[in-house]
């Protein structure tokens, strides 16, 4: 980058806060003459390079040159120098830009001079309020046998078999459907499938389109309605009512597998012991009730947080974090083998979410700086033993995180995470609260 943070480079510099309590205006004078010199100081540097047909390199005659090269280093030099002066000022007030600036030019700058103007957003800045107001109900829950042997249940439902049958679909059943959707008699975009299977009551569809599947039979055609719920992702939907015609072809019954050796061999044990399957499979539950006992106690962590220390933030940071989150929806979609070309996610969808990230993670940042909460190499340890626990060599797993350092990061800032809720535990009253183990596992009707 070129150097522009002479006197006369940065004269006539202010800074204008405007409507948005986040946004400032800059405006920038630079000289014209700093100007001319740094753009005829670059085009003799690439003169003596330069290759063109009919002339030796560095024998290119500087009027050809300019007028090949001369925008381009105009362009490179006034945008340098710009920036530069853009950087200086932002130091000098303490500003920390949020995003990209807006730079636009401005008429008259004066005799001598460039102008431009330079709108952008900044970071906020951040006072903690207090938590100890708050109230939080920590979840509790013990996983006992009767949630092993539900666990068993739904491990043998994934290894479900089928065959075909001439009776109406049932609870359970699988059925091979072609569909086709309208809205006023169009179709719209995702509401087309041909040789689509469902599990009856299985809820991967609308209530109103499964409610419409029991009972059909092969070969059954069908017309029906059905209603998008008001707060559905495609705003072109939400609340609408439309028709689905479909074609049945197939009805399957499921047939579950014994709870026997061989099932045991089929999750990993190599002798088939059953009693080891249901002691791994109780081990495993403990850990996962775990986790998710404890990402109920971190939401309340983060909703007091956001509670007491109400934030305006960066447009520029939300959008760009709904244009990651529409991004990683595509991402998880085409890694279920779905076809997302032409799917239409809109980051606009993920903007409350959002905003409640962007709001999060300056407050963690700030929480921490200010509690000096930052990871403990051991926390970090923890954190990666606790990752490779569930692999079959786990120790393989440990060397491979920490065989470059990058690759703690994620490790890290979990560790840091627990930190800050630790922190806000401390802080705040806490209660327990027993749960269901359908209602935490997300299995409640």
């Amino acid at each position: 980058m070129t150097d522009m943070t002479t006197a006369d480079t940065q004269e006539n510099t202010t800074t204008t806060p405007v409507v948005n309590p986040l946004e400032r205006r800059i405006d920038i004078s630079i000289s014209l003459a700093e100007i001319e010199g740094e753009i005829s100081a670059r085009l003799k540097n690439i003169a003596r390079t330069v290759k063109m047909p009919g002339f030796r390199p560095g024998k290119v005659p500087m009027s050809m040159v300019a007028q090949n090269y001369g925008g381009q280093a105009r362009n490179e030099v006034i945008g340098q120098a710009v920036e530069a002066a853009l950087e200086a000022k932002l130091k000098e007030q303490n500003l920390r830009m949020a995003g990209y600036p807006n730079i636009q030019p401005v008429a008259d700058a004066g005799e001598g001079k460039l102008g431009f103007t330079a709108t952008f957003e900044v970071y906020p800045e951040i006072t903690l309020g207090d938590v100890s107001g708050q109230s939080i109900e920590r979840p509790v829950l013990v996983v006992t046998d009767a949630e092993v042997d539900q666990t068993l249940d739904v491990l043998r439902k994934q290894r479900v078999s089928y065959s075909e049958t001439d009776r109406p679909a049932q609870k359970d059943d699988r059925v091979v459907i072609d569909f086709v959707g309208r809205k006023e008699g169009v179709e719209f975009s995702g509401g087309k499938a041909d040789d689509h299977s469902m599990v009856v009551g299985a809820g991967t569809m609308l209530p109103d389109f499964e409610q419409a599947i029991e009972g059909v039979k092969p070969g059954d055609k069908k017309t029906f309605d059905v209603k998008f719920p008001d707060d559905y992702q495609a705003k072109d939907l939400a609340g609408s009512t439309v028709q689905f015609d479909i074609l049945v072809k197939k009805v399957e019954v499921a047939q579950l597998p014994e709870l026997d050796a061989e099932f045991a061999k089929s999750l990993g044990s190599a002798d088939g012991d059953v009693a080891a399957m249901r002691a791994e499979v109780r081990a495993n539950l403990e850990r996962e009730v775990s986790k998710r006992l404890e990402a109920k106690t971190k939401q309340q962590v983060m909703d007091a947080l956001l509670a007491v220390n109400p934030l305006d933030v960066p447009k520029a940071l939300v959008e760009a974090e709904s244009k990651q989150m529409a991004d990683a929806a595509l991402r998880d979609m085409e890694s279920r083998g779905m076809n997302v070309k032409g799917f239409p996610i809109e980051p606009a969808w993920f903007i409350d979410k959002a905003m409640r990230r962007v709001k999060l993670g300056l407050l963690l940042t700030e929480v921490v700086k200010t509690n000096t909460l930052y990871a403990k190499p051991e926390q970090v340890r923890a954190v990666v033993d606790e990752f490779s626990a569930s692999f079959e060599d786990p120790k393989e797993v440990v060397r491979w995180y920490y065989s470059q350092p990058q690759r703690l990061a994620e490790a890290e800032a979990l560790a840091v995470e627990a930190n800050v809720v630790q922190w806000v535990l401390s802080n705040v009253k806490v209660s327990e609260k027993s749960v269901a183990f359908d209602e935490l596992m997300g299995n409640a009707a």
